[in-house]
């Protein structure tokens, strides 16, 4: 089984419990404004690569797995739209005992018999999905990643219908996605869920800007700058707490 991926990180420490090995694949189909890896975007570029290959490298940094309770995340771009590549990476990643996870915007999500079949046969083998909820009003949700957010919460959902645990991830973003009112009817929704482990807030940053205009786009968010600590710790306070 070939795929198509951006890179490979060894040994991260953000995206799943523990040391992680990190896969990023190829291709999205939201436009998040604040995106720090646009180069992962278009569908069908990237880097091939083997399951073999990845498991072969993968397995020089299982004791680092085994003493800190990492192992292998997959992320983006948007892992979804590579079911079949994942199904066989992690078949061969529980033999070995390696835990899995996959980080993803849910942006590709439908509920098209053969992606559901799929996908369920994907978290048979997953142990947990960092979900990344950009914003929970779909109109400022569209005009933040070029998409509506209905799918991606249904994809919430199904998740919780499965109990497949998973992290929340959502990007702070001054003025965008730090709005008090919306950022309690996240919670609202997060709440309806009975499979949530974790809420992280992540604060938005410029570290991406550079590609970018490496690759002739126009950032859109050049005046935002990151929020100030006491909007984090109010982002938190909400999104932490259970709404009433």
């Amino acid at each position: 089984m070939i795929g198509k991926i951006h890179s490979i990180e060894t040994c991260g420490t953000v995206d799943g419990p523990g040391l992680r090995y990190i896969v990023f694949m190829q291709g999205c189909l939201l436009r998040c404004q604040y995106c720090h890896n646009p180069d992962t975007w278009k569908v069908g570029e990237g880097k091939e690569i083997t399951v073999d290959e990845i498991i072969n490298d993968l397995q020089s940094y299982m004791p680092y797995f085994e003493s800190s309770g990492g192992g292998i995340t997959v992320s983006g771009g948007e892992p979804l739209l590579h079911l079949d590549f994942l199904i066989e990476l992690f078949t061969k990643c529980k033999e070995l005992g390696i835990h899995t996870t996959i980080d993803s915007s849910g942006g590709c999500f439908q509920e098209h018999p053969e992606f559901l079949r799929k996908l369920d046969r994907l978290l048979g083998l997953t142990d947990l999905v960092l979900l990344d909820l950009k914003h929970i009003d779909p109109i400022k949700h569209q005009a933040l990643t070029g998409m509506k957010n209905d799918h991606i919460l249904a994809f919430a959902k199904l998740l919780s219908s499965k109990n497949m645990p998973i992290w929340v991830r959502h990007v702070l973003v001054p003025g965008i996605s730090d709005d008090e009112n919306d950022l309690r009817n996240l919670r609202l929704f997060i709440d309806e869920l009975t499979n949530v482990e974790r809420v992280e807030v992540l604060p938005y940053h410029k570290l991406g800007v550079y590609k970018w205009k490496e690759l002739g786009l126009e950032y859109a968010l050049e005046h935002v700058e990151p929020p100030t600590e006491d909007k984090i710790v109010e982002a938190k306070t909400l999104l932490l707490s259970r709404q009433k």
